[in-house]
């Protein structure tokens, strides 16, 4: 989607093909490949792949970006598959007149494997003109019906003097007999600008998605600044109602909404957090299903992703390996039956184009995404891959090599008892000791509690006045520190508290830490785990953040460390009952030699967080 668009959580549309978008397109394979023949046991097996997938360009390079992807596969006797970018820059050589990166609108590749693609041109040489030149076109949406093929597209704006758009971004859509067209586009939007209901400019009407279900055609479209909505479309998918308006999710949490159907449910996903953050991008993407296509979405603890204490699972989190920031996903089905999640990533060790270092690349990636328990998991839990893996079968009649297993999760193992305290009497354990130490009276230990007022401050340096730390040092090799905690901020929506916090932090320096934080984000309120990083490119950004699990009236938050190849990495749980933990993503940090484990209350004054212990332990694996 967008390079430069920052998420209000610090904070693009998932596409996909197969899933029927207007009457005609059926879930499986052989509906999409007519007479395409079942994955055969004894056949050749399907081609092993290795991240990111190659796409080939005609100079003999490879493209750099294929952000919010699009896949389908042909129709008829067409055995090939399709990818579709959001339009961005390819390479870094390829430049205009001007000395800046050439950006092409939509480009679009062939593959008969489904990793290994080549480039066959861009989807449009000229932006349609209710859309306007310096405008972009993001986060295609593939689908077929009768013989033709639709391209659903987010208008980043619209000229102000357009009618009947007035300006914001919108949803367009153009048609074509073939998937690499050429395209004629409707020449108006799907749908039209709207205004925020807050009544500050125009919401973000990004990223369409289109199903059908029992003869109903639905568009859903959104993002962070005004929620995913869903509508229904006119039966030439041309235009959408706007009477039909339903909200899906909340605001300040989504975007890249994808909907497919598996088991009797409606699963939507949809990514949280900025796309495009450089090596601290956190992107990531959460599951919740419903009966209904109009929901509402509850997650796998019952949480609706409409709530004030929003909801939804994490599927896709970055693990520790090289990929971050992976995010805004579609999915395919192969020949085998198996589904595979395709998805774009950001390249931690190498994250922007040459030369650019605030213009985020994000290459395609692909995963089997397996079910597990009645839920979706990308590799049984373990999340993106980064070594060679079993391919798809792509192809009618090869032999599926993939088997789904499941990973293990950290849990806790012994307490250490000289380094946790259930806040016991009336003073501070000996062992925790401030950074910037605040005024005594804006502090409590009593009842078994240690109550701290929210502080007016923050750590992001150079920014001042820089908040306290209450830590103790960190034990060597592998651990486990939790706490359970209350943040007062009221759970209405009504009450807009950016950003007061209070949670855990790995505290290596103020330039250099990890934190765990049960967060109010403007309506809404949501676990945060983000990273501070020193030692960024001149302009690049030095904080990153991605969320986890919902808030409850208490939430258990816990971070666990390993050492894995000679690197510190830190994996954020969340629980909302202090029983069933949700996994988050992996933040690989440097913290230096002597880091520090503790406490934070901060982000605004007026509030208090209560802590109810500290709890370090060491740490063992667990299949759940």
């Amino acid at each position: 989607m967008r390079r430069a668009l920052t998420a209000l959580i610090a904070v693009a549309t998932l596409v996909m093909g197969l899933t029927p978008a207007l009457p005609a397109v059926a879930l499986s394979p052989s509906a999409l490949s007519p007479g395409a023949a079942p994955a055969s046991r004894g056949g050749t097996a399907a081609p092993t792949h290795q991240n990111p997938m190659a796409l080939a360009l005609p100079d003999g390079q490879t493209a750099a970006s294929c952000a919010d992807p699009s896949a389908v596969h042909g129709v008829g006797r067409d055995r090939n598959w399709y990818l579709y970018c959001t339009s961005d820059a390819l390479t870094a050589t390829e430049k205009a007149a001007d000395g800046s990166l050439v950006q092409h609108v939509v480009p679009t590749y062939r593959s008969t494997d489904l990793t290994h693609w080549t480039y066959v041109g861009d989807a449009f040489s000229t932006k349609p003109a209710w859309v306007g030149d310096a405008n972009g076109i993001w986060a295609p949406d593939v689908v077929s019906r009768n013989g033709r093929w639709y391209l659903y597209y987010a208008a980043s704006d619209t000229p102000s003097a357009t009618a009947p758009t007035g300006g914001g971004s919108a949803v367009g859509v153009a048609t074509s007999s073939s998937p690499t067209g050429p395209w004629t586009d409707s020449g108006g939007p799907v749908v039209a600008p709207q205004a925020a209901q807050n009544g500050a400019g125009q919401r973000w009407e990004f990223d369409p998605e289109v199903i059908t279900d029992r003869g109903t055609t639905y568009v859903y479209f959104g993002s962070y600044f005004g929620g995913v909505h869903v509508r229904t479309l006119r039966r030439d998918g041309l235009r959408s109602d706007p009477a039909s308006e339903r909200l899906i999710a909340i605001d300040n949490r989504y975007e890249g909404a994808y909907l497919m159907r598996h088991d009797g449910w409606w699963w939507f996903m949809g990514s949280a957090t900025n796309c495009c953050n450089g090596a601290l991008t956190g992107y990531g993407v959460f599951v919740a299903r419903s009966h209904s296509p109009l929901g509402p979405f509850t997650d796998r603890d019952g949480v609706a992703i409409t709530s004030t204490r929003v909801g939804g699972t994490p599927l896709l989190a970055q693990n520790g390996n090289r990929w971050v920031g992976t995010g805004h996903d579609t999915v395919v089905t192969d020949f085998a039956g198996q589904d595979w999640i395709i998805y774009h990533a950001v390249d931690r060790n190498d994250p922007y184009y040459a030369g650019q270092a605030t213009y985020t690349k994000r290459p395609v990636l692909i995963d089997p995404l397996d079910w597990q328990g009645g839920w979706p998991s990308v590799r049984g839990g373990a999340g993106p891959s980064d070594t060679v893996q079993p391919g798809p079968v792509a192809q009618p009649g090869e032999r599926a090599t993939y088997r789904a297993s499941t990973a293990p999760v950290d849990v806790p193992g012994r307490l250490i008892r000289s380094a946790s305290t259930s806040f016991d009497g009336t003073a501070l354990p000996s062992q925790l000791t401030w950074t910037r130490e605040p005024d005594p009276s804006t502090w409590t230990v009593s009842g078994g509690a240690f109550r701290w007022q929210t502080q007016a401050a923050d750590l992001h340096p150079p920014a001042t006045p820089l908040a306290s730390v209450l830590a103790e040092p960190a034990p060597r090799g592998d651990w486990v520190v939790e706490t359970t905690v209350a943040v007062d901020t009221p759970a209405s929506g009504d009450s807009v508290q950016n950003y007061v916090q209070g949670g855990l932090i790995v505290y290596g320096s103020d330039g250099d830490y990890v934190r765990l934080v049960s967060n109010s984000i403007y309506d809404t309120r949501q676990t945060e785990f983000g990273k501070q990083a020193s030692g960024q490119p001149a302009g690049a950004p030095t904080y990153g953040n991605m969320v986890v699990g919902p808030v409850g009236d208490t939430t258990t938050l816990r971070i666990v460390h390993r050492v894995v190849g000679g690197e510190d990495r830190y994996t954020a749980y969340t629980s909302a009952d202090g029983r069933h933990f949700v996994r988050g993503g992996t933040w690989t940090a440097d913290l230096g030699d002597a880091p520090r484990i503790g406490l934070i209350s901060l982000g605004g004054a007026g509030f208090t967080s209560t802590f109810d212990d500290l709890r370090v332990s060491t740490v063992v694996s667990s299949r759940g």
